[in-house]
């Protein structure tokens, strides 16, 4: 990566490092979040470690949503402890999350189409050189480190010029991916990166998320797609009416499983039960229960 430089916020920029110990940098314990009598979000454990992708799954309204605020910064948790390199935190604001390297890309990516790939790649945290108080943007350094930046991800860009708009949905998410890792992100959260692309740009974004794993983050998936995560997850959380139904390593469970916990096997065939009750429904061209993981 590029070597330290400084941007307009003045946080050091500095290159991303594996950490070697495998201890979490980011950890959830028994954490929760209440909106008033409402819980969104109870007894969560996850643990996310340098260089593991940690995959969180659950259906809408799981509280996975909620699970990115409270990390990210954007809400408070209500319940148990919130840590980042084993000490206690309790964010603000988005930007005391960053400073610890927590960078979120959201789905919606929150670029500016009409803008140049560089210029997206430095949004709020430009390069400037001159004598204060007339600095003045430093354009070809911006053009050059983001380019730098990008081909160290494997992404290659004929015009950096061309306006971010123009680049299909999973190029627009590697270039959000490869600009949190210049930024010194050491956790980055990826809310629902595959969820609106076709399955060559989903094959794109998971290239990019083990090679943001590759480089030393620890990276959280957020999806509700198990195949996407299974191909590249390390551990797999799956998240149901806002408490953690599944915590498992790859090693401890196969896709069929996970598949079947994301979908509810056992709340299929309970369904499959009463079904059964109905007339005019032929409940034996139903799958079995063991058969539900396919769904």
């Amino acid at each position: 990566m590029t070597s330290n430089q400084t941007g307009t916020h003045g946080a050091v920029l500095q290159d991303t490092a594996p950490e070697g110990d495998g201890r979490p940098i980011v950890q959830l314990r028994n954490a929760g979040k209440a909106y008033g009598n409402i819980r969104a979000l109870h007894g969560v454990d996850l643990a996310v470690r340098p260089s593991q992708v940690t995959c969180v799954l659950g259906d809408n309204g799981a509280g996975k949503s909620t699970l990115i605020k409270i990390i990210s910064g954007l809400h408070q948790h209500t319940e148990g402890e919130f840590l980042v390199d084993g000490e206690p935190v309790r964010f603000s604001t988005p930007r005391e999350a960053l400073d610890k390297g927590i960078a979120t890309v959201y789905q919606d990516l929150a670029g500016v189409p009409l803008m140049p790939v560089w210029r997206n790649f430095f949004l709020g945290s430009e390069i400037t050189k001159g004598p204060w108080p007339i600095r003045r943007l430093d354009i070809e350094q911006m053009k050059k480190t983001a380019d730098e930046e990008l081909r160290n991800m494997g992404i290659v860009l004929d015009d950096m010029e061309q306006p971010i708009g123009t680049l299909s949905g999973g190029q627009r998410q590697c270039v959000a991916i490869a600009r949190a890792v210049h930024f010194g992100a050491r956790v980055l959260i990826l809310d629902e990166p595959t969820a609106a692309l076709g399955v060559k740009q989903s094959g794109v974004v998971l290239k990019y998320v083990a090679a943001a794993r590759d480089r030393g983050l620890g990276v959280i998936f957020i999806t509700h797609n198990p195949h996407h995560a299974y191909m590249v997850g390390d551990h797999f959380s799956v998240l149901r009416l806002g408490t953690m139904e599944l915590s498992a390593e790859r090693s401890d469970i196969s896709l069929e499983e996970l598949t079947n916990h994301m979908a509810g096997g056992a709340e299929l065939a309970a369904l499959k039960h009463e079904l059964a009750q109905v007339s005019g429904v032929d409940v034996e061209e139903l799958p079995e229960e063991k058969d539900l993981t396919a769904l």
